[in-house]
């Protein structure tokens, strides 16, 4: 993890510099919502789009706005945030941003939905999907928008994409002179701690751009001020609107909000939970359980029996239990067949530890099933952001011997990540 290149403020100067300039602009970040606190139940948690909603966009005066969002980006009552604003005359809304899947989210893992006018509202829509720099800094400039602002449900994990989406359209709204606005929403699996290896910038990607760790436990408006102030050379114009109600040991269902899949392989909070360890499947030729109704959940390939869940739940990870499963994926890996493998279940949240999890999967799966290889291109080092995780495995350690082999980057993030939390 570097240090900012303009020094680190102390833990609280950064939130607190940026709440005063917000609060100058009449961020909606300034104040608290009267009437909601910390009790429990339906509506608890309100989203930065709610409190700059009840605010009357004061933030959003006089400039013209654009949104990059997807399907996730609805109010409690589950109406889009753009299909609200478009006839709202307190705000000028003139532009739409999609990320991977689509603003209206019709496109699957690896797509888009490209360039439209949207049919509801009439307002265009344009495309950001694998766009950067200067590129989309000219996509900003010709929509015509002085604000852009960011509404994404993230899923907490350092390869799902749209936080880089949040990082490359910061990156390019400051090439193009563009204010820069985050709302903020939960992270589903809390924000209590961080987990796992920190990306080695050497294996930068759209699916880690820059050091941070495998589980980041931060929201999306704390990713943007970690960013903003320790990685982009050209910081943006940076204002965030937070969450009321949020506590940092909230899962999703604690919040009172209703989920939106993000993508369409996150059908429910509880595909997030264990997300950031079962993704690693993605760089082995077993089959990660897309194409079925337990993605992530389910994982598994021809010829595996019920060896591979005995050896599993032989290794005692907290939290966690494994059940011999059988499936056949309806596309992606192992399309129409059946394989055998294991089902995921999650039985204390609280001492589950997805990333440790998923590493205890690969030593066993590799152990116990002789057809076991990783993607010919080496895809999983893309996911752990480094080669440690692969060829130690390959080289026979144990569970505990590949999660000791992070440990000192992760303390290095842990410490950088502190400064930016905007939540107890």
């Amino acid at each position: 993890m570097s240090l900012s290149r303009r020094g680190l403020l102390a833990a609280g100067g950064a939130v607190g510099a940026l709440a005063a300039s917000a609060a100058g602009s009449g961020s909606a970040a300034a104040a608290p919502t009267p009437g909601r606190g910390h009790g429990n139940g339906n509506g608890r948690v309100r989203t930065g789009f709610d409190r700059l909603a009840e605010d009357g966009y004061r933030l959003l005066r006089g400039q013209k706005v654009g949104v990059v969002t997807n399907p996730t980006g609805i109010t409690s009552d589950v109406r889009h945030i753009v299909d609200v604003m478009h006839p709202d005359d307190r705000v000028n809304l003139i532009a739409v941003f999609g990320p991977e899947h689509g603003f209206r989210g019709t496109a699957q893992a690896g797509g888009s939905e490209g360039r439209y006018d949207d049919p509801a509202t009439g307002l265009p829509v344009y495309d950001t999907y694998l766009k950067s720099g200067q590129p989309l800094a000219d996509v900003f400039t010709a929509s015509g928008v002085d604000t852009v602002v960011f509404d994404i449900q993230d899923a907490g994990a350092r390869f799902y994409t749209y936080i880089w989406t949040l990082y490359d359209c910061m990156e390019a709204a400051a090439l193009a002179g563009k204010r820069f606005v985050v709302l903020d929403r939960p992270n589903p699996v809390t924000g209590r701690a961080a987990l796992g290896p920190v990306l080695d910038p050497a294996f930068a990607t759209f699916v880690g751009r820059r050091e941070i760790a495998q589980a980041h436990g931060m929201t999306v408006t704390e990713l943007a001020l970690l960013f903003n102030e320790e990685f982009l050379a050209r910081p943006v114009d940076l204002r965030i609107v937070k969450m009321s109600g949020w506590r940092r040991a909230d899962f999703f269902d604690a919040t009172g909000l209703p989920w939106v899949p993000p993508s369409p392989n996150m059908p429910t909070p509880d595909t997030a939970l264990v997300y950031a360890g079962t993704c690693l499947f993605e760089g082995t030729n077993l089959s990660e359980g897309r194409g079925t109704t337990r993605p992530f959940e389910l994982l598994g390939a021809e010829g595996i029996d019920h060896r591979w869940a005995d050896a599993a739940n032989a290794l005692r990870l907290p939290g966690v239990a494994f059940r011999e499963a059988y499936f056949a994926p309806t596309f992606s890996k192992f399309e129409g067949k059946t394989v055998g493998g294991v089902q995921v279940h999650v039985h204390d949240r609280a001492a589950f530890d997805p990333v440790r999890t998923g590493i205890g999967l690969l030593v066993t799966a590799k152990r116990t099933w002789s057809g076991f290889a990783w993607r010919s291109d080496n895809w999983i080092d893309k996911l752990t952001g480094n080669t440690r995780v692969r060829t130690m495995i390959d080289a026979g350690a144990d569970t505990d011997e590949v999660v000791a082999a992070w440990a000192k980057d992760l303390a290095a993030f842990r410490a950088v990540r502190r400064k930016y939390l905007q939540y107890r």
